[in-house]
């Protein structure tokens, strides 16, 4: 009997390789083995029937408040778009921006207020404005969209990390109350049957330990990082903190001013940038002036692509003092300029930071201490570097963005009567966790 020299891979492993001649119940020793790649985006999106996908996001990239979550959101659109989707964003107003624009290849709709964006994206999806859809994406951050009473095509979730205590750095109590209560008693119980995607494993145990979701409706796939984010160029002559972020509580850039002013008096020619906009910079405006900081640690304000790049290649160490985070993009970005951190212990930076490897992990009052210690410790810093080096160097947006597809694509296959048929989805992407 004639048998084949390839091999298949068993349905639901993977890449696990197995002889096409046991695949097919014969069994033929010494057969060679051939390895079983990972589809493209493009042939997931071809196979998958998903042409049309809605995203619904609280803010776009354009916001001026705009960070980490609305960076993922767009990376994900564009390189869906890119691989033939037609994607739309529905969002709320962006100051200084059009209702309708077009941004790399995928459409965003702004209407509403940073509130109404809520009740009226939901009302509007319930009417069937803009749509059919073959899939939908719902950026769950912090208030949800409640997609799981309206919207009946094949969905997932965004939900990058529980916000808890963050209600209360920045809304006062009454409406602190209503965010918590929406957060973790009105909407776990409608999304318990909803795909999650969030991005690190920190933030998926605090996402069912916290919100009570079912682990088996959590996969984890962590964020990307652009490919210009990549050494070049000398250091500062100088030691050089950097910290990267929106300029609101949840940063916590209170306890890093008091963090960096103490750090200065161990290396007297330490200077320090934080970039970033919001609410808080008069406050930290004046926290500055009281120091007498003014002279070596500078409020640039957001910064371009390119002026933040050479801010990463030139800084010793990146910092961040954040209460809440999914991830820490910065964090990453920063170790692809071979730059380490030191930042606090929370979900998200345990999993952005190889904690002792491509930089430290600590509580808010030892920052100054870990920042001193990278900053006087050349081998220290030097095995950092290493490391955030090669720690950066597992995070691609092609990899993050074939999954967020791969995992949409299972919950279509699941939408058509859970029904596996040859070849298709269910065998074809496998478990995402």
């Amino acid at each position: 009997m004639a048998t084949s020299d390839t091999a298949a891979a068993v349905p639901g492993q993977g890449a696990t390789l197995v002889p096409a001649d046991r695949a097919a119940g014969l069994v033929e020793p010494r057969r060679p083995w051939i390895e079983a790649r990972e589809p493209t985006l493009a042939e997931l999106v071809e196979r998958s029937g998903l042409r049309r996908v809605h995203m619904l996001a609280w803010r776009d990239l354009d916001d001026p408040e705009a960070g980490g979550s609305e960076l993922h959101a767009d990376k994900v659109a564009a390189a869906w778009a890119e691989a033939g989707v037609d994607v739309s964003m529905r969002t709320a107003h962006a100051p200084g921006h059009l209702e309708t624009a077009t941004r790399n290849g995928y459409s965003v709709v702004r209407k509403a207020g940073r509130y109404m964006v809520f009740p009226r994206t939901a009302l509007s999806g319930a009417l069937g404005h803009g749509g059919p859809w073959d899939g939908l994406v719902e950026i769950w951050n912090g208030m949800p969209f409640f997609s799981p009473i309206w919207a009946h095509c094949p969905r997932v979730a965004f939900l990058h990390h529980v916000h808890g205590e963050m209600w209360r750095m920045v809304l006062k109590a009454p409406l602190a109350r209503v965010g918590e209560t929406l957060e973790h008693k009105l909407a776990p119980p409608l999304y318990r049957r909803t795909r999650v995607l969030t991005l690190s494993e920190s933030s998926r145990r605090e996402i069912i330990e916290m919100l009570g979701l079912p682990p088996a409706n959590i996969s984890v796939i962590p964020p990307g990082i652009d490919e210009s984010y990549r050494p070049l160029g000398e250091r500062s002559p100088h030691p050089l903190v950097l910290a990267v972020g929106r300029l609101v509580p949840v940063k916590r850039f209170d306890i890093l001013v008091d963090a960096l002013v103490r750090a200065r008096q161990q290396h007297p020619t330490m200077e320090a940038v934080i970039v970033g906009e919001g609410y808080e910079r008069p406050a930290l405006e004046a926290q500055i002036r009281a120091a007498g900081a003014e002279g070596w640690l500078k409020l640039p304000g957001r910064v371009d692509d390119e002026g933040l790049l050479t801010l990463y290649r030139r800084a010793w160490v990146l910092t961040s003092a954040s209460a809440r985070e999914g991830w820490g993009m910065t964090i990453t970005e920063a170790a692809a300029c071979g730059t380490p951190s030191v930042a606090t212990n929370i979900a998200g930076h345990t999993d952005a930071v190889a904690n002792g490897l491509s930089g430290l992990l600590v509580e808010p009052r030892d920052l100054a201490g870990a920042l001193g210690r990278v900053l006087g410790d050349q081998e220290l810093r030097d095995r950092l570097t290493a490391g955030a080096l090669a720690h950066a160097a597992t995070f691609t947006w092609a990899n993050t963005a074939r999954r967020t597809f791969a995992a949409l694509a299972q919950e279509a296959a699941k939408h058509r009567r859970r029904a596996p048929r040859p070849g298709g989805l269910d065998r074809l992407h496998g478990p995402l966790r």
